[in-house]
């Protein structure tokens, strides 16, 4: 078995991604944003956050037309796992691999906090080993996710103060098939007690049965 971490020019969290693929079991590879395949046996990716490309014309733009998307769009669709993170959500989101739209925060300023988050779909395989309540770090500029929150399958909301100005305090959406996720907050730096949190493992524990 494989996790397939994605690495594009401005990738800042792919080491950390890799990490927490390792503490849950897994095994994990890195894959440049230029190759047109997966390696052979990938049974999931993870596109980690960052800054893409800069962020040049908008988060996630530019990245969604990497040569490596073609790949994760064919993994997808035949119902590998994808998970984005952070930057990761906006490029799978600007791919249309999952609806909706990351917008700069109500604040129009960076917030890096300590969060706590809501299960609203525990029937998804990232979802299913997670607490209901879990404490997870955001760090981010456009995290606010723009949408119809009816037309979208929403996976985990903000609990308490929605810290960075979602529409309906969404945190995270997967695909109808559950296969795709993405979420703002950053599940690979609550892996650890030393971080401060556990509570993110449990999604990366879903790559490793993959």
């Amino acid at each position: 078995m494989s996790v397939a971490v994605v690495r594009f020019p401005g990738s800042l969290d792919h080491e950390s991604a890799v990490r927490a693929v390792q503490a849950a079991g897994g095994e994990a590879r890195y894959v440049w944003h230029g190759d047109e395949e997966l390696p052979a046996g990938t049974r999931a990716v993870v596109l980690p956050g960052g800054f893409s490309y800069g962020d040049h014309l908008r988060p996630g733009a530019i990245a969604s037309r990497a040569p490596v998307m073609d790949a994760v769009r064919r993994h997808a669709a035949e119902g590998g796992l994808v998970l984005g993170i952070c930057n990761g959500f906006q490029v799978l989101c600007e791919a249309g691999l999952l609806p909706g739209a990351l917008r700069p925060n109500a604040t129009l300023s960076f917030v890096c906090r300590q969060v706590e988050l809501d299960v609203a779909d525990g029937d998804t395989p990232f979802t299913r080993d997670l607490p209901a309540r879990m404490s997870v770090p955001v760090k981010n500029h456009d995290g606010a996710w723009f949408g119809d929150p009816s037309g979208a399958r929403v996976v985990l909301r903000y609990a308490g103060e929605n810290v960075l100005g979602s529409v309906d305090a969404v945190a995270g959406v997967a695909n109808r098939e559950g296969n795709v996720m993405g979420l703002m907050p950053h599940p690979e730096e609550a892996v650890d007690p030393l971080l401060g949190s556990v509570d993110g493992l449990g999604i990366f524990a879903a790559l490793a049965r993959a």
